[in-house]
């Protein structure tokens, strides 16, 4: 098993995790619009599978050509990984967009994160968490809900239906808390090929038992899957994993108190949604947070695993 190597905080290594945070943000907040640009031609499900589809048939083609040793220490982890993070997540989060909860108000639900982690971090990751960090997790919280507040206050779903990301949520975090623990050898790319096969056939396979499993004709539908696969999974789900060993799981959660903003910002763009006021107040008051809880608490050396 490869050990930890000990490094200082250089400025390139600030620069790549200031780097990697910042895709990190973009690619996972593509997420969002990409769930509400493909669910507009088919279920959840089916959008899922097509994503994952394609996606594990790359991974299998790059585990092909790379050869990575795995161990069955380190394959049972990017299982459950896949399980966890992308099965049980991706898929609360698709379907409770599918049934009518806007994006704005999933991301203020998965935004809930960092604080459950942070909850967990100390007993079962070993990973402090001081107290700038934590006022910083709240004042994100605050800044989360200024964004989404419209949404909230339109009272979209029932709070049944709300259930279901926050079920999706609880997956992240274990997944999240299981990578920290289980210490995988696997580096990030190999990882994501891993879990992209599993989540394939884990989708594939749930899209055909439930007859959701279709194949579109509108080139819209593919170009939402094209979106999911190249920007979310390889983007986003790659960029998770990176930072996850950059920065540890209360830093790389903190990030998503970025994503509701991020992800209106895009919707703007790409979906002609409009910005208020409260979301503009929102968006500087989760920039301050993460940098309260991202910050150096001292100029002591960092451990960094292979990646």
């Amino acid at each position: 098993m490869t050990t930890a190597l000990a490094v200082r905080r250089t400025p390139s290594l600030r620069l790549m995790t200031l780097a990697a945070g910042a895709g990190f943000v973009v690619f996972w907040s593509s997420g969002f619009i990409g769930a509400g640009w493909g669910t507009r031609y088919t279920s959840a499900f089916d959008l899922l599978a097509w994503r994952f589809l394609v996606a594990g048939l790359l991974g299998a083609v790059i585990l092909a050509v790379r050869r990575p040793r795995l161990t069955r220490r380190d394959l049972v982890t990017q299982v459950w990984m896949a399980v966890l993070t992308q099965f049980v997540y991706l898929g609360a989060i698709f379907t409770g967009i599918d049934h009518g909860i806007t994006a704005g108000a999933t991301a203020l639900i998965g935004s809930l994160q960092p604080l459950v982690i942070a909850t967990l971090a100390g007993p079962l990751l070993g990973e402090s968490v001081s107290r700038r960090q934590w006022i910083g997790l709240v004042i994100g919280l605050a800044g989360v809900a200024l964004v989404v507040a419209d949404d909230l206050h339109a009272g979209h779903g029932s709070l049944l239906l709300f259930l279901i990301p926050l079920a999706g949520l609880l997956g992240l975090v274990a997944g999240t808390c299981l990578d920290r623990r289980r210490k995988s050898t696997v580096n990030s790319f190999d990882a994501l090929c891993v879990q992209s096969l599993v989540s394939g056939v884990l989708f594939v396979t749930l899209g055909a038992a439930t007859t959701q499993l279709t194949v579109p004709t509108e080139p819209g539908f593919y170009g939402a899957v094209l979106w999911l696969v190249l920007l979310a999974t390889g983007g986003g789900w790659g960029l998770y994993l990176v930072n996850l060993k950059l920065s540890g799981a209360t830093r790389v959660s903190s990030l998503l108190y970025l994503v509701p903003p991020t992800t209106m910002v895009l919707a703007y763009f790409v979906l002609d949604e409009t910005i208020g006021v409260l979301a503009i107040l929102g968006m500087s008051v989760c920039a301050v947070a993460v940098l309260l809880i991202r910050a150096n608490d001292s100029a002591s050396s960092r451990s960094v695993r292979h990646l």
